[in-house]
């Protein structure tokens, strides 16, 4: 009988080389991992946050299964993927929201390791246009961000992710969380 490991490993194959239903296979052996992903954003993402983490992965699952190339080598890429797609969808949801309401109630997250903390509150808008800007200058910093603070990854899975060791991963990952507040206080004064 084939582990996990290798029956997503295969499916990873698959999916690279265009079988669809690979992904239809995938996504039932991930889905508590992906659950979780999509549960960790929508918590960093505040209380106003509407969308339930079955919705997320969902969204992220049609997103995924309309994406060309894609290359994933193992289960730990894939979840990256994943998460940075659930990003977007959640982006995509405030920026609808934000137009809609002209203004209204934004959704405010937290650029703390403790998303419980009230205190370095940013909105998605601006925490995302930040990170639009890091990734033109250093794209490696963005992803970290990306995996660490939307896909709740540890500093592990995002060093084996990024195939980066664990002190670059805390390295990098300490100096972009500083450059992004900085870079979202000075665009909240300038407004």
């Amino acid at each position: 009988m084939r582990s996990d490991h290798d029956q997503v490993s295969e499916l990873l194959v698959r999916w690279r080389e265009g079988d669809c239903e690979a992904l239809d296979s995938l996504i039932p052996m991930l889905y508590a991992e992906l659950r979780s992903i999509a549960h960790a954003l929508l918590r960093s993402a505040g209380r106003q946050q509407t969308l339930q983490s079955a919705a997320l992965v969902n969204e992220a699952y049609i997103r995924l299964v309309g994406s060309a190339g894609v290359t994933c080598q193992d289960r730990t890429q894939f979840l990256a993927v994943a998460a940075t797609v659930m990003r977007r969808v959640l982006i995509d949801y405030a920026r609808r929201r934000h137009s809609d309401k002209r203004g209204g109630k934004l959704v405010r997250v937290t650029l703390d390791d403790n998303h419980d903390a009230v205190q370095c509150t940013v909105e998605l808008i601006a925490l995302d246009d930040a990170l639009t800007t890091l990734a033109s200058m250093d794209p490696r910093q963005a992803k970290i961000v990306e995996l660490r603070y939307f896909g709740g990854f540890s500093i592990e899975d995002t060093a084996r992710a990024l195939r980066l060791s664990a002190a670059t991963v805390k390295r990098e990952w300490a100096t972009a969380r500083m450059w992004l507040q900085r870079e979202i206080s000075r665009g909240a004064t300038s407004s």
